[in-house]
């Protein structure tokens, strides 16, 4: 099998910022006409990156306009550490176990890609971007014109320059990124939308990636989540609160509005978020066989039948007033396992595993179904860190952390289980 290298961009996709648009931020806050030099280098960066502007232009006309210096960029370093995008955040296993095959490929300058990203364990040979030149009193005054990365094609003349002996896999969000692909340079684009979207750039993609759990979850790479968010479907039915629908949105589900959940919905709904009054029958929860969760704004035993759900598996949330935190009730349970303040389900609440798999069990409750449990993990010499058990009347609920490393056949055998509900992996 041939080795895989993988070509990550920085701007907008390792951070969720442009940082020559925050560097101009900080080093023209002083300055009179900032707001109209903020939009001038916004305006060059879009250009460029939906490829109506030469690359080139669009740097030299940044660069002129910045009026920075070394101290500018110390600040600028500070906040893109706290601006890394959120799922290359929590996937560092993922950088630590490749760290031979990831590079970054920027048109932005190593003098604040490199401190920000040597932290994921990103080899420092491994980062190809441009570089300033400084004038004596250490203000910016242009950047290395010999530098292939300065030019248009800048990456695909890089990457034809360093003849990577392996299949290359390239994630961005800009046309630069696209180029590669265009070039021939490698085998698979994949248009990175967690903090932009350009139609340009998607429309001619080979996948979107809405965060990097999906592309680790496609490349069956190691990642910090066994399914990416984003292909959780949640439907929000009736008056819901903005704030409610952002939060969901701000964790990484695909939200959408319905007047009225029809058979389909239902069938490819994760979650669920009612607003007051509003119902589903038993009958059509029957066809919910992917729900996991619903989210009701108001008292759900008066509109939803709370037997049902339990017998399914679906845990309910609910608060007269407070829509945000049935929000962020869902978003715990579908991150941890989290069941506290449920309305039907045994009200556990969970700590964060470190350095491991959490799997979650729920079962009706019957006896003996945790020594049933504990055998399979047995029979497949599974290292338990840590266990969680709550019952009611109807079900069971168990929590099992495990050491990272085990055999994915467990995830059959668990649901084999006599008397199994339903069986799913967090990470």
């Amino acid at each position: 099998m041939s080795k895989k290298y993988y070509i990550i961009d920085f701007d907008s996709t390792f951070t969720q910022v442009e940082a020559l648009d925050e560097l101009a931020r900080i080093s023209l806050q002083e300055h009179p006409e900032r707001e109209q030099i903020y939009k001038k280098i916004e305006d060059l960066t879009n250009l460029a990156m939906e490829g109506k502007l030469s690359f080139r232009e669009s740097l030299a006309g940044r660069v002129q306009l910045l009026e920075a210096n070394k101290d500018h960029l110390k600040q600028l370093v500070k906040h893109l550490k706290k601006q890394v995008s959120t799922s290359f955040s929590r996937n560092k296993h993922f950088f630590k176990q490749h760290a031979d095959d990831v590079l970054i490929v920027s048109g932005g300058f190593k003098e604040f890609i490199t401190p920000v990203v040597l932290p994921f364990h990103i080899k420092k040979e491994n980062i190809y971007a441009n570089t300033f030149v400084f004038n004596k009193e250490g203000k910016i005054v242009g950047y290395d014109e010999n530098n292939p990365l300065s030019n248009e094609g800048g990456k695909v003349k890089l990457l034809k320059e360093l003849q990577l002996p392996g299949e290359i896999h390239g994630i961005g969000d800009g046309y630069s990124d696209f180029q590669l692909k265009e070039s021939g340079m490698i085998k698979k684009f994949y248009a990175f939308t967690e903090n932009i979207e350009r139609k340009s750039v998607t429309e001619k993609a080979d996948h979107i990636t809405p965060s990097l759990d999906e592309f680790l979850y496609l490349n069956n790479l190691p990642a910090a989540i066994s399914y990416p968010k984003n292909r959780i479907q949640c439907w929000v039915v009736g008056d819901v609160p903005d704030a409610a629908v952002k939060y969901l949105k701000k964790e990484g589900f695909t939200v959408k509005h319905t007047a009225k959940l029809e058979d389909k919905q239902l069938k490819e709904a994760g979650i669920i978020l009612l607003g007051h009054k509003e119902t589903i029958a038993p009958e059509k929860l029957a066809k919910a066989t992917r729900l996991k969760v619903i989210g009701y704004l108001g008292n759900s035993k008066k509109y939803i039948s709370q037997e049902t759900c339990t017998d399914m598996g679906i845990v309910i949330f609910d608060n007269i007033k407070k829509a945000e935190s049935v929000a962020k009730r869902i978003a715990d349970f579908i991150n941890t396992g989290d069941a506290f303040k449920s309305s039907n389900f045994p009200n556990i609440q969970l700590p964060k595993v470190k350095n491991g798999h959490r799997f979650v069990h729920i079962h009706r409750n019957v006896p003996g179904m945790m020594a049933k449990v504990n055998q399979v993990l047995a029979d497949h010499s599974t290292n338990i860190v840590s266990q969680f058990l709550m019952t009611n009347e109807r079900i069971g609920y168990v929590i099992t952390d495990i050491s990272a490393e085990y055999d994915k056949k467990v995830w059959q055998d668990l649901k084999q289980i006599k008397d199994t509900i339903s069986f799913r992996v967090l990470y």
